[in-house]
């Protein structure tokens, strides 16, 4: 037989596109539309609606950018439609190509009642089915006219996407505007073609089936009149009939589809839009599901289902309805889907704690799952929270974006720091935007890892980013794919059932050890540093906050604030987005976001205040306490403590031979050059020197950084090709000569930007302090920190969630080689045995380390060097311009475990009160290993007080908690608080509890206090 599979093929993609799509809708009608403008924000629904509307036609321009229109479409179902199926068809300029990214409405009746969202993907309304002739219809569309940022060509530098810079040049014209019938045998013809017409693209060209299917098409195509489609339709359907139902084969691979609109809650959009997107796909979610009863949909992110809630309860009824029914699911538990490389270790806890809480509290509802399909990349500490939140599965497909090595595996066990084990899941479909077509479920099936041992997969189904959701017809071609020869065999099932299931045929999978890393967006750790640093800062206040409020609650019957202190934690966890935090959102969002972070620093400081005023004493004794937020012992001031500090020492300047200063306090010996480098950093109890020999630490370099796509998300490595080493001078200054500290000050200009940075080494300390502004007006620039020290190491430690993770220093593999930048929290640590460098920082996340082999000596130089600011056009033309301050520290001698304290006191720093009183810790232990995350009164009000611990560096601990009050009871909760049914049964004996942990063990303790004691 000759070879006409091109011909054919042909025919189908013309015949579909020119007769047979238009004739879905055989007859139209036009509608009525006037238009009402919003002034600036958008307005309420009643307002909306009772405003008064001005004529307007199709081919109008509409909708400057941000803007809001309200849309009054008004028209009759004309008589002769009587008993056919009718609907609104509304186009407001739409490409089909870009739903999510572009305009959208949401449709009401008269009354408020919402009917459905309108998106590139989705334009129809449904009147009547049948419908009424001389039906009166009338419909309101609230209409966001959002701009298109990420374009055909994408990358390019707008000025759309800050409302202030974005004009109001009108972004869209009204294309289509009629009611029309509705052909539901031409509408499932096409959806008969597309299945079989891409199945039998998927298939071998020697496949038997293929042949079938395409000899099958041809007959369908024969039986089509093309001058009457709609009076062929039903003929020409009965063609593909038996090819359509052929039962698959009993080896084929098993897809779990998941109805899904994966909703960034701020990306190149504002997060006010997002809780209209939210509203729009759940009205659609919702209304799709009255209609398909076989359809589920999922949707997590508890942040978005409360924004509902305050500001579109009548939305809100509907998805509570929906989801007592089982069929719209409630996902992932945690507040939003967080960055899980950069938030600190409560702030990973709190996203499960906040989001499953609200999940229990409004729906009755616990998850088992964390659902994160879009972040970049998964912290090495994770498994122990998701474990400890009460969960025990994962899901994302992020990691197949790697862009050197392929991941191994599509089920597998995931591995954590302190050993806890997760069953995972990455959905071999390779996209969290699955739209059923025949090329995404072959490729399911085809690259699926676990074959032979597995056979289950997942496949989020639905238009996302900006949200959409399930389509109609992906459903319908679902449900022609439920038992189809040559193809998966596909299910709808929440992520409960699919889980289950792929858990039980799998009883053993591999197991992968370690962090998650994301060979891809690396230099999100770096992106909008304002954004990172009120973070960091946000959450080491929360600490303070709930630290003091408790003492005080505990000690003096301060009121403790807990619905401003869950309030805020919501709006930190609720920044924490992988599309915010990671600084790769539109300058609207990092613009709202530094004035946010401004206003929580403000409630939270004022909170920590009115606390510690409560415990300081008298404020008019003349003299001041000092209280220790940090996890250690500082100043003489136990952790969680306040008193008189007690200072030791003292710091001598000198000159240095040959230009400089030498900074001296009997730990360490600095030396700073002429240039305002650190030439020497000399550990004198270990008689050891820091600093590579000829080589010169806090050395400013910066980098060409134009990477080849995602520019605010991606570095590529030939960035490393070009660098410049800053090391010319303004001025090198004493500023601060006293036996408590010496400080010099080094200014450098460079570019059109200027740095200023203070070293200051203080009494008793051993570590070096950097204090560092830079005013950045670079483009396309990466400027970095570097440390080379001389250390042989063929690993370092990074601070992670609950302990810290081992990276290595060479690149044997293209597994090492690809974590060029990675993340790390408050602390580097590299080291030999018996002694070791920190480096660490209060407000950066990216770094990279590297090893060379000096030819000199052969010694080995580790050099680290930290991430400080970049300055990519897209999504935000104007990333990082302006002031930036930062603080680290260089710890010579360090051990992990000091790292571990030197972190914390870097980013808790003394607050000094006046007041007489000296305040014991709630809590504190005896190994310096343990370190206290937390203290806390228990969040259901009962006054109970909260510890959460941890093992820091590494190693087994037993360690005595020593508690500062009468408790009466102890018990081992998970992160909501709630009595874990296994776990060791603790005991307070005389004010102090026995704890033994095993290696970065995270432990949360709940006691009671005992009000009876004197």
């Amino acid at each position: 037989m000759h070879d006409d599979r091109a011909l054919v093929e042909a025919r189908l993609k013309r015949v579909l596109d020119e007769r047979i799509r238009p004739a879905v809708y055989p007859a139209s009608v036009p509608l009525q539309v006037e238009a009402w403008v919003a002034p600036g924000e958008p307005v309420p629904v009643a307002e909306g609606l009772a405003a008064t509307h001005a004529p307007v036609k199709v081919g109008d321009a509409w909708g400057a950018p941000w803007a809001t229109t309200w849309f009054k479409i008004t028209g009759e179902v004309p008589a002769e439609w009587a008993g056919k199926t009718v609907e609104a068809l509304l186009d407001l300029g739409f490409d089909e190509n870009m739903p999510g990214f572009q305009c959208e409405g949401l449709v009401y009746r008269p009354d408020g009642t919402p009917v459905k969202g309108l998106n590139p993907r989705n334009q129809w309304v449904r009147i009547g089915a049948p419908a009424q002739g001389g039906e009166q219809v009338e419909l309101h569309v609230e209409a966001a006219s959002n701009p298109v940022l990420l374009d055909y060509k994408p990358f390019q530098p707008t000025q759309l996407g800050d409302k202030a810079t974005a004009g109001d040049t009108p972004q869209y014209r009204l294309e289509r505007m009629d009611l029309a019938v509705f052909d539901t045998e031409v509408w499932e013809l096409i959806q008969d073609l597309e299945v079989v017409g891409e199945l039998m693209h998927e298939l071998p060209v020697e496949s038997g089936r293929r042949w079938e299917l395409l000899r099958a098409v041809n007959r369908c195509l024969d039986a089509v009149d093309l001058q009457d489609v709609n009076g062929t339709a039903a003929a020409a359907r009965t063609e593909l009939t038996e090819v359509l139902s052929a039962p698959a084969d009993a080896s084929a691979h098993r897809i779990s589809a998941v109805g899904h609109a994966h909703i960034d809650s701020a990306w190149l959009w504002p997060l006010r839009e997002t809780v209209r997107k939210v509203a729009r796909t759940t009205s659609n979610m919702t209304s799709l599901l009255e209609d398909e009863p076989e359809f589920i949909f999922t949707m997590s992110q508890a942040q978005q289902y409360a924004w509902i809630k305050e500001h579109r309860p009548e939305v809100y009824a509907k998805v509570k309805k929906a989801v007592a029914e089982g069929r719209f699911v409630p996902a992932g538990g945690m507040w939003v889907e967080s960055d899980t490389n950069m938030p600190g270790s409560e702030a990973m806890a709190r996203q499960f704690v906040h989001g499953k809480r609200f999940f229990l509290d409004e729906f009755g509802i616990e998850n088992d799952e964390a659902w994160l399909p879009d972040t970049f990349g998964f912290a090495a500490g994770l498994p122990q929270i998701i474990k400890a939140a009460g969960s025990k599965w994962l899901l994302t497909q992020k990691i197949s974006w790697s862009q050197i090595n392929k991941f191994p595996h599509h089920t597998f066990t995931w591995e954590g720091i302190d050993g806890t084990r997760i069953f995972t899941h990455f959905p071999p479909v390779d996209t969290y935007n699955c739209s059923m077509l025949g090329r995404e479920i072959a490729h399911a099936g085809k690259n699926f890892k676990d074959k032979g041992v597995a056979k289950h997969s997942l496949a989020p189904t639905g238009w996302g980013d900006g949200g959409g959701g399930t389509t109609r017809e992906m459903i319908a071609k679902a449900r022609r794919m439920a038992d189809l020869e040559g193809s998966a065999k596909v299910t709808w099932e929440t992520p409960a059932e699919f889980f289950t299931k792929a858990e039980a045929e799998y009883p053993e999978p591999p197991v992968w050890v370690g962090e998650l890393y994301l060979e891809l967006h690396r230099a999100t750790l770096t992106s909008q540093a304002k954004t990172k640093q009120g973070n960091r800062r946000s959450e080491h206040l929360l600490r303070e906050a709930e630290l003091w409020a408790a003492t005080a609650a505990v000690r003096t019957g301060f009121p403790y604030p807990y619905a401003e202190l869950d309030r805020i934690w919501k709006t930190v966890l609720l920044h924490q987005f992988h599309d915010i935090l990671p600084g790769s959102s539109i300058a609207w969002v990092h613009r709202e976001a530094e004035k946010t972070y401004a206003a929580v620093a403000e409630e939270l400081g004022a909170i920590i205040a009115a606390a510690q005023t409560a415990l300081a004493g008298d404020a008019g004794a003349g003299s001041e306490i000092v209280f220790n937020a940090a996890a250690h012992t500082r100043s003489g001031i136990a952790a969680g403590g306040a008193g008189r500090a007690a200072v030791t020492g003292e710091v001598t300047l000198t000159a240095r031979p040959g230009g400089g200063h030498v900074l001296d306090n009997g730990l360490l010996r600095i030396e700073i050059d002429d240039r305002g480098l650190v030439v020497s950093a000399y550990d004198i109890a270990n008689d050891r020197e820091t600093v590579a020999p000829g080589a010169a630490a806090n050395l400013l370099q910066i980098h060409p950084d134009f990477p080849n796509m995602w520019d605010a998300w991606d570095v590529d490595e030939f960035y490393r090709n070009v660098v410049t080493d800053l090391t010319d001078t303004d001025s090198v200054k004493v500023t601060a000569n006293s036996p408590a500290a010496v400080s010099i000050e080094v200014v450098r200009s460079f570019g059109a930007s200027r740095a200023t940075q203070v070293l200051t080494l203080a009494a008793g300390e051993r570590r070096l302090d950097i204090d560092t502004e830079v005013d950045w007006h670079e483009t396309e620039k990466f400027l970095k920190a570097a440390f080379p020290v001389d250390v042989h190491a063929e690993r370092y430690a990074a601070e992670t969630q609950f302990g810290h993770l081992h990276r290595p220093t060479h690149t044997n593999t293209s597994w090492e080689a690809a974590k060029f930048e990675a993340c790390n929290h408050r602390f580097v640590h590299v080291a030999e045995p018996g002694w070791g460098v920190a480096l660490v920082n209060d407000s950066t996340y990216g770094h990279d380390v590297t090893r060379t082999v000096r030819a000199s000596d052969s010694g080995t130089t580790t050099t680290v060097r930290l991430s400080l600011l970049r300055a990519p056009r897209f999504p935000d033309p104007e990333t990082d311009q302006g002031v930036h301050r930062f603080r680290y520290a260089l710890a010579p001698g360090a051990s992990v475990v000091d790292a571990v304290r030197e972190g914390f006191r870097i980013n808790v720093p003394e607050r000094r009160v006046a007041g007489d009183a000296e305040v014991e810790p709630l809590a504190t232990v005896d190994d310096e290993a343990v370190a206290i995350s937390a203290v806390k009164l228990a969040d259901d009000g009962s006054g109970d007080v909260v510890v959460r611990l941890y093992e820091a560096g590494g190693g087994r601990a037993k360690t005595v908690l020593r508690l500062g009050f009468p408790a009466g009871s102890v018990v081992a909760t998970d992160l909501l608080e709630r009595p874990l049914a296994e776990a060791p049964a603790y005991a307070v004996e005389q004010g102090t509890v026995a704890l033994s942990l095993r290696p970065f063990e995270l432990v949360t303790l709940r006691l009671g206090v005992r009000h009876d004691a004197s």
